[in-house]
């Protein structure tokens, strides 16, 4: 999917205007109280009727957040160049991810579940208090860390298995994300095992 950036980028002082300063806490997951984990996809899995289904909506709930705390942090004006660049594929690595999980949702007879407002993304993710490129990096990894855990932990769960098959895959691109990311912050290569999960 192309993107023109001046659709996904709006202009500093517009997203400085949008955010203020947020008072509530960062949350990794959309439409749910907690961090993504495979905890909370499972918990938003169980509001949906606790089978694939629900977990298919509470993963495009992720995606969802993930393409905006990309669109909106990489409007800040914050980022350079190169950095702007790498946030852009991934964007579109999110863009591509929501896609493929709407289209299995609607196959299976239900409606997606939809974004919230950008507003709504502001507080959650607490965008406001975003002062540097280090701070939209080091957002950006949690939530790639928090992805790649939500995907891991919910693959056993499933009962399809092209859908499971589907969360590897996109485990697999989280934790990428996470690497570079985590890369960029100066991070070393982390010694234990079992990243995620």
């Amino acid at each position: 999917m192309t993107t023109n950036p001046t659709d996904t980028m709006p202009p500093r002082r517009l997203f400085l205007n949008q955010v203020g300063i947020a008072a509530a806490g960062m949350t990794a997951l959309a439409f749910l109280d907690g961090p993504a984990t495979a905890a909370a996809v499972k918990k938003h899995a169980v509001a949906h009727g606790a089978n694939d289904l629900g977990i298919l909506q509470g993963a495009l709930a992720l995606e969802h957040e993930g393409i905006a705390a990309y669109r909106l942090a990489g409007g800040s004006g914050l980022l350079s160049p190169g950095t702007l660049k790498v946030a852009l594929v991934f964007k579109g690595h999110h863009d591509a991810h929501r896609d493929s999980l709407a289209a299995l949702i609607t196959k299976m007879g239900s409606k997606p579940v939809e974004p919230k407002s950008d507003a709504e993304y502001v507080k959650e993710l607490n965008l406001g208090a975003l002062k540097s490129e280090g701070d939209v990096v080091k957002l950006a990894a949690g939530l790639e860390q928090g992805a790649t855990n939500a995907y891991v932990g919910q693959i056993a769960a499933l009962n399809d298995k092209k859908i499971a098959l589907l969360f590897a895959q996109l485990s697999t691109d989280e934790a990428v994300h996470w690497a570079v990311l985590n890369g960029a912050l100066g991070n070393g290569v982390p010694t234990n095992a079992y990243l995620f999960g």
